[in-house]
């Protein structure tokens, strides 16, 4: 039940837009400079397009994505005419505000950050609930919330999305590792040229 809420609350383009990879070159029109794919049919979802495949989609909601340090992104003017990203973090770059489409978890958050996204950790202006559209619907998809929410299901389901943001737990030591972790180097010894060095003096 949960799972058609979720199909019916998010566009049927979303998901396969979120799988799509982008920039690279078009098969169909690989002889032109202009074949890499930096566009999406909202209509078709049919995978990345070029700017020469848009005389088959004339009259079709088209996006263009765009790339920010090797991550994809969509100018909030174009997407938000599609699609409520309410919640999610925008940014601006080569002055245009744009949202990303995949999650770009952090290791580990900086130091003094008090809101980070709900479902990958990376830090967050206060005011934002998810870093991408990606992240949105994960967080926000019934099943995901109430895994994310209960503590003792982590191991329980099969969602990799979820399995997968959890790092295995460090084993404990053994009485090998234990040893070798106690063993110091040795006493420092000065190195005998400084002595000569102030005898020379």
């Amino acid at each position: 039940m949960g799972s058609d809420q979720d199909e019916k609350r998010w566009p049927p383009w979303l998901k396969p837009l979120l799988g799509t990879s982008f920039f690279k070159q078009c098969k169909l029109h690989a002889d032109s400079h202009k074949s890499e794919c930096n566009m999406y049919c909202l209509d078709c979802m049919n995978g990345a397009l070029c700017s020469l495949c848009l005389s088959y989609h004339r009259d079709h909601r088209v996006i263009q994505i765009r790339r920010s340090s090797y991550h994809d992104v969509i100018r909030v003017s174009e997407i938000q005419k599609v699609l409520d990203i309410t919640g999610v973090q925008t940014y601006i770059i080569n002055s245009a505000r744009v949202v990303f489409i995949n999650e770009r978890p952090q290791p580990r958050p900086g130091k003094g950050v008090t809101n980070t996204c709900e479902v990958c950790d990376r830090s967050l202006l206060d005011s934002f609930r998810f870093c991408s559209l990606g992240c949105k619907i994960a967080g926000t998809s019934s099943r995901e919330s109430r895994m994310k929410r209960s503590p003792d299901s982590a191991g329980a389901g099969d969602d990799k999305g979820i399995v997968a943001s959890f790092t295995p737990s460090t084993p404990p030591p053994t009485a090998l590792s234990y040893r070798t972790a106690k063993r110091r180097k040795g006493i420092p010894h000065r190195a005998p040229l400084g002595g000569l060095l102030l005898e020379y003096y």
